[in-house]
């Protein structure tokens, strides 16, 4: 197998050679260049044809998300952005992640990180998942338009009409019918894309909570919540612990603290705690699921999305063990990272593999 050919890009010398110097330690990792600004970086990606391009998305000239943007018009490759934790840097790696970028590192403290060693191994991690991503899936998610004015003005217009295209294949769903229900989705690597291909097409009065973990860290899923919430008929919000669980609302876990679910009279309420992650997350699919397995009295919809690695298998065995389960996952077909859905098809306890674009008409069907 050849290495994976990376050209990394960044505006700082030293943050330059600080991940030249951390990807080179892998052995499958080569790093066959850097760049300093958008135009250099445009000009190396041409010539020396990587294989993922790590991106600063802070840059002087063209900024990281115009870059991307040309990139992907161009010739798309695997992006793996690098952002600050301000919220302008959340909002500004979701806006990247709309335009390709296939994943993203915030760094630890800035755009000159001297302590960028925290997140050296999730770098190394997502350079090695985004070099096998499914690029066919990330351009077809994408938006017309040749420069980033252009996205725009695309994004806006065609946002508006397919939602509300969509959003009238479900309506007047009885609130009452066939009982209480829960639905639950995980999702990580190419999840705020399926989050939006799903959420947009579930109508107003839907007629259940909506559960959600997005593998990201703290200060990004409150960015994530926000847009989403702007863009769909239902409620898409942040949890907050001890909310009550109401239907037509969707609650993502906040980054940096697990969800759960626990009984509350007669009702659910959210659970937001700090035990330690599980393999290397918190949130966890698996300890959503886990919780949720130990609610009675609910038909519950599990759904597992686009990501690396295996959560979320673990706790569908637990939660098939709970009684009236259906468990739906995004096919290899429309998946960016095949990953987590496929380690859920290997339980053989999933009841429909599904493209994203179908995956809420799924979810309605059982609701």
């Amino acid at each position: 197998m050849g290495k994976i050919k990376v050209l990394v890009v960044d505006d700082s010398a030293f943050m330059r050679k600080l991940i030249t110097d951390f990807l080179s330690e892998h052995p499958r990792i080569e790093v066959i260049g850097t760049a300093r600004n958008g135009e250099d970086a445009l000009k190396k990606i041409r010539q020396t044809r990587p294989d993922v391009v790590t991106l600063d998305v802070e840059m002087p000239l063209l900024n990281g998300i115009d870059v991307l943007k040309i990139i992907m018009n161009e010739q798309p490759v695997p992006v793996v952005m690098l952002s600050s934790t301000t919220k302008e840097g959340a909002d500004n790696t979701l806006q990247a992640i709309q335009a390709g970028a296939v994943d993203f590192v915030a760094k630890p403290s800035g755009a000159i990180s001297i302590d960028l060693y925290k997140v050296k191994e999730e770098l190394t991690e997502k350079v090695l998942s985004a070099s096998s991503a499914n690029m066919k899936t990330v351009a077809n998610s994408r938006l017309p338009g040749k420069n980033s004015r252009e996205n725009e003005e695309s994004y806006s217009k065609i946002e508006l009409v397919t939602t509300e295209e969509k959003h009238s294949t479900f309506v007047n769903v009885p609130p009452e019918k066939n009982g209480k229900k829960l639905v639950c989705i995980g999702t990580s690597t190419g999840g705020p894309r399926a989050l939006q291909q799903v959420l947009t097409r579930l109508p107003e009065n839907f007629p259940a909570p909506v559960l959600i973990v997005q593998h990201m860290p703290a200060g990004f899923t409150k960015s994530l919540a926000n847009r989403l919430n702007t863009i769909c008929k239902i409620t898409v919000k942040e949890a907050e612990d001890g909310e009550i669980l109401k239907r037509g609302t969707a609650y993502i876990a906040p980054g940096g603290y697990h969800l759960e679910v626990k009984t509350v009279g007669i009702s659910l309420a959210a659970s937001l705690v700090q035990t330690p992650p599980i393999s290397g997350h918190r949130p966890s699919v698996d300890v959503m699921f886990e919780s949720v397995s130990r609610i009675s009295g609910y038909t519950k919809i599990a759904v597992i999305m686009t990501g690396m690695g295996a959560d979320g298998s673990k706790g569908l065995v637990e939660l098939k063990k709970s009684g009236n389960v259906k468990t739906i996952v995004e096919s290899q077909e429309t998946s960016v990272v095949f990953g987590m859905p496929k380690s859920a098809i290997a339980t053989r306890l999933v009841d429909e593999v599904k493209n994203v674009e179908t995956i809420a008409e799924a979810i309605m069907k059982y609701i």
